[in-house]
């Protein structure tokens, strides 16, 4: 069973994850606002396995982190890259799934790469808090940044012309893209790997340890390659077709 909610009591036995809701396929809601998708199928695998009750807490992705240090959340599990910074202040499970970095411009736009984005007079969109964000920080010092909340915002800066640029997930790129074709164009060659875990209070060594053991024996069973045919099978082949590289369970 899984509750969506933002507060409350906790009630006994129960295991409250965190997710943004709105980042097809792997965390969204269905036509009835109910949580799906790729993490969603993994939770509720994720807390039959633990004997524990799912509860899904859907908020902000920068909310994430202190919801899970203050201990109004068990888990973070909402592609949430593992990085050293992150790592300062939560723990992570092993990781789970190897994605890139991608670039969404214009489709009129003359960039061909990342390469072309650390320049004067240009300006590059990111979503807060996440690894687009951070590796814009260290790596674009000549761009002008454009920090925004929502993903599809950052995506209409794009498009209207008030940014050059938009660093995003590879498959979230891909996704826009498949929906604005006529004003959009993906560049998805590699300069980022990064690997996604589920987030874990620190000192939580027991939570962090079956966690683990689930992810060993979900792979082991074949669970990534069920999620992968059920909702990424026409993404994997468009970007076999692009001979360009996919998300790695």
């Amino acid at each position: 069973m899984s509750l969506v909610g933002c507060g409350g009591e906790r009630a006994e036995n129960e295991l409250v994850i965190g997710m943004e809701l709105t980042y097809p396929p792997f965390e969204m809601k269905d036509d009835n606002g109910n949580p799906t998708g790729i993490s969603y199928d993994m939770a509720v695998a994720l807390a039959e396995k633990l004997g524990r009750k799912l509860v899904v807490k859907d908020m902000r992705f920068e909310g994430l982190r202190p919801a899970l240090e203050s201990g109004k959340i068990d888990l973070i599990f909402s592609s949430m890259t593992i990085t050293e910074e992150r790592k300062k202040g939560i723990d992570f499970s092993d990781p789970y799934v190897g994605t890139e970095l991608g670039i969404l411009v214009a489709k009129d736009s003359t960039i061909t790469g990342i390469g072309d984005l650390n320049r004067e007079g240009i300006t590059v969109a990111v979503k807060l808090a996440t690894t687009g964000h951070d590796y814009a920080v260290a790596e674009l010092k000549n761009a002008k940044l454009k920090v925004l909340n929502e993903a599809g915002n950052c995506v209409e800066e794009v498009i209207q012309g008030k940014a050059d640029a938009f660093i995003y997930d590879q498959l979230s790129v891909f996704g826009f893209w498949e929906e604005r074709k006529d004003t959009t164009r993906p560049i998805l060659d590699r300069f980022r790997r990064e690997y996604w875990g589920i987030g874990i209070r620190k000192g939580n060594d027991a939570l962090r340890e079956s966690v683990n053991a689930f992810l060993k024996d979900f792979r082991a069973a074949g669970g990534y390659t069920r999620l992968s045919d059920k909702y990424l099978a026409d993404r994997k082949e468009e970007f076999e077709k692009m001979g360009t590289g996919f998300v790695e369970e």
